[in-house]
């Protein structure tokens, strides 16, 4: 089958959900990049904010802190809509069977993280993320109209005169071409762009760099966001998270004299926003001259912070470190990505008949730094939009399908390597935590030859080559908002807003 009334790229919480409120009608393809299962969504350990049956919290709550978090940055009316139809989703979840954590009383049990100023975080233990990917992705397998394919690459989309073509490379190597009137990219972000992440491998920012390439409006690329508590065993590229959830339940920040600091930079001490302590832990480094810096939970009751964290638990076992006893080396980490295509509140592009959902679309609801726990609600609740105007826009489509011509270049010679291990070494150099204001032009304008390149010569479309150019064209989107931002002045992108204690 090569026609489709929707494609949908990425099978992550935003594509399957997507692909859930689609009408029954409709015939849909679910492309996955690797394995179904493997998606930042599936990583998400902390849970999905939101008021549901909460009546000593509000929507009004809800939304303050996340203005707050996002330096007022935030989209007004996108805000109030996270804010007010979160319980919509959530109910949702719940009643296709997210088997979210509850009290003795049999109430849902709502945790506490950086930002939020009430318990309103629903969870699965320490890997809601993936029970939520779990959920989802049994339903969607039993819809007769969804088809599911794994290990597709998509590596080119164009425009057509009834909608768009996708050329898709499977796992034996062989092309297809796909045909849709309507195309959801939920893609993820962009972690791969950065010498060290939280993402998994497939977060290489390909549908930014492809609705960019076909004329979409891309927003706040460079509004990235970098965890303050990743797992610093100083070798892997790929961090693992240590929840906000962990600081939520008293986990104490300690620098390399196993002193605390936070209190030296903002009076909401650990549970400040995640950009506030980011930046606290550089500035602290900078004031100690160590990048030494640890989560200490030790002081907590050890059988609950074996329950409350069973899979941080066991990966830090494996690492040689039992969490209920000793210090948890952690540092800054690039985690996620607030901006990315522009959309409207029903997920729309500025390409039409292209939307865009979950960390590749930029809906404006984060702001300049996203409040935690806000990116699953993000993902379902704009997915579920985007799939109520499709519904709609569908009952006047075309019926046939055009085709657009892709140029395999067969024969064409292999990218030569280097190119992304040098993309990420200028990213993890220029704009980290603190951007280098100085270095961002010359980091710019590496990136942009190593896109133009990319662009013009006739490389072999592989896998090598498709993210190659995917985090060429992200870098230069990022490095280019970020230069002009800082152009002419000593500004620094995206500093947040410190609530600093009286005495400092």
């Amino acid at each position: 089958m090569k026609n489709y009334d929707v494609v949908i790229v990425g099978a992550g919480a935003a594509g399957l959900y997507g692909a859930y409120n689609l009408s029954r009608e409709l015939k849909v393809l679910v492309l996955a990049k690797r394995e179904l299962t493997l998606c930042n969504s599936a990583l998400a350990q902390g849970g999905i904010a939101g008021v549901y049956n909460s009546p000593e919290d509000s929507p009004e709550f809800h939304k303050h802190d996340t203005f707050v978090a996002g330096g007022y940055e935030n989209d007004p009316e996108s805000t109030e809509i996270l804010v007010t139809e979160a319980h919509t989703d959530i109910g949702k979840l719940i009643e296709l069977g997210a088997d979210f954590d509850k009290q003795a009383d049999g109430d849902y049990h709502r945790t506490l993280e950086g930002g939020h100023g009430k318990h309103r975080i629903f969870h699965h233990a320490d890997s809601t993320g993936a029970e939520i990917e779990r959920t989802l992705l049994e339903t969607v397998k039993g819809l007769e109209n969804v088809e599911l394919r794994e290990n597709a690459l998509v590596c080119d989309t164009a425009k057509t005169s009834t909608g768009f073509s996708l050329l898709v490379k499977e796992l034996n190597g062989e092309f297809d071409v796909v045909n849709a009137h309507f195309v959801i990219f939920a893609t993820g972000g962009i972690g791969r762009v950065y010498k060290y992440t939280t993402n998994s491998a497939i977060a290489t920012g390909d549908g930014i760099a492809m609705a960019y390439r076909m004329g979409a409006e891309i927003k706040n690329l460079s509004y990235i966001q970098f965890h303050p508590t990743a797992f610093n065993n100083r070798q892997t590229r790929e961090c693992f998270l240590i929840s906000e959830a962990v600081r939520g339940e008293g986990a104490y920040l300690r620098n390399c004299k196993g002193e605390r600091f936070m209190h030296l930079y903002d009076k909401r001490l650990e549970l400040a926003p995640r950009d506030v302590v980011s930046h606290s832990i550089i500035f602290e480094s900078q004031r100690t001259g160590s990048d030494e810096f640890y989560l200490d939970i030790t002081h907590k009751d050890a059988d609950f912070v074996r329950n409350r964290f069973p899979m941080i638990y066991k990966n830090l076992l494996g690492q040689g470190i039992d969490m209920t006893k000793d210090y948890i080396p952690i540092f800054p980490c690039q985690h996620y990505l607030m901006g990315g295509i522009k959309v409207d509140t029903m997920s729309r592009t500025t390409v039409d008949g292209l939307y865009a959902c979950g960390e590749c679309s930029c809906t404006g609801v984060h702001g300049n730094n996203r409040l935690a726990s806000n990116s699953l609600l993000e993902a379902h609740v704009f997915s579920r939009r985007a799939a109520a105007d499709i519904n709609e826009r569908v009952k006047t489509a075309p019926k046939d399908f055009a085709e657009h011509e892709f140029d395999l270049r067969e024969g064409a010679p292999k990218m030569p390597e280097g190119n992304r291990r040098r993309i990420r070494a200028i990213m993890q150099e220029d704009y980290f935590v603190i951007p280098n204001v100085k270095g961002l032009g010359k980091g710019l304008e590496e990136v942009e030859k190593i896109m133009n390149t990319l662009d013009t010569e006739r490389y072999a479309i592989d896998s090598d080559y498709v993210v190659a150019r995917s985090l060429a064209t992200c870098a230069y989107i990022i490095l280019k908002e970020a230069y002009e931002i800082c152009q002419g002045s000593e500004e620094i992108p995206n500093m947040p807003k410190f609530e600093k204690p009286e005495e400092v």
